[in-house]
């Protein structure tokens, strides 16, 4: 247990729930709609070349994949896209939205165990209205002190978040699934993270060893191993 720890943050997005794999099965059916006209590997580098260019305008979340879907079935088919592929490009968004809150194993449990030995709070990022309508049918709102839903995750951010609440980078933890957002960042500041690894990683998450392997956090296989470190 390490004492200096006050107060600690949670990634949502593939930490407390699942996430990704809902926008794998997205892009699989949005690839199928255009098969006519490239292959799958090119469809999803061309949506993920406009997924990146479209971070700073359209931010994270259902609504700017949706917009870059649109602006890569525009590109893919030379602007001949047929309007009956554009309205199911807005299903496919639609759908996602409605998908249901799949809590990961053992989140509860966790969160029920430090609740009331730790100040916990939500830190995730992407579209405000979708991570506050997950967050509510998640049932897990109960459980924290103080919501951020962040724009992006760099050090700033993070760095902004924890002087508007008053927070010691010493006193600080930070778990999630993602090295790029909710690890490399915290442990940069000299506060402490715990990596717990999720199944698939968005690419745009991914990072090289050579970017984290010299930094001091910690890694567990499943989200209960952190009782083991904080209890």
């Amino acid at each position: 247990m390490n004492k200096d720890i006050k107060v600690i943050g949670f990634d949502a997005d593939d930490t407390l729930w699942i996430n990704e794999p809902f926008f794998i099965e997205a892009e699989d059916i949005f690839c199928n709609l255009l098969l006519a006209f490239d292959t799958p590997g090119q469809i999803k580098a061309e949506l993920l070349k406009n997924e990146l260019e479209n971070l700073d305008n359209y931010g994270y979340g259902i609504k700017g994949f949706m917009l870059s879907m649109v602006e890569t079935a525009m590109a893919v088919t030379d602007n001949r896209v047929e309007p009956s592929v554009l309205s199911s490009i807005i299903e496919i968004g639609k759908n996602m939205i409605k998908k249901p809150v799949d809590i990961l194993d053992g989140v509860e449990n966790v969160l029920q165990s430090l609740q009331n030995k730790y100040r916990l709070i939500l830190a995730t990022k992407g579209d405000l209205v979708d991570q506050e309508r997950k967050l509510n049918k998640s049932g897990l709102i109960k459980y924290f002190h103080h919501i951020e839903i962040l724009s992006h995750k760099k050090a700033s951010n993070y760095e902004g978040l924890l002087k508007h609440l008053d927070i010691k980078p010493k006193n600080f933890l930070m778990v999630g699934n993602s090295l790029k957002s909710d690890i490399i960042p915290v442990a940069n500041l000299g506060a402490h993270a715990i990596h717990v690894p999720f199944h698939t990683t968005w690419a745009l998450e991914q990072v090289e060893s050579h970017e984290h392997e010299h930094l001091n956090y910690h890694s567990v296989k499943h989200i209960n191993e952190i009782l083991d470190y904080l209890l």
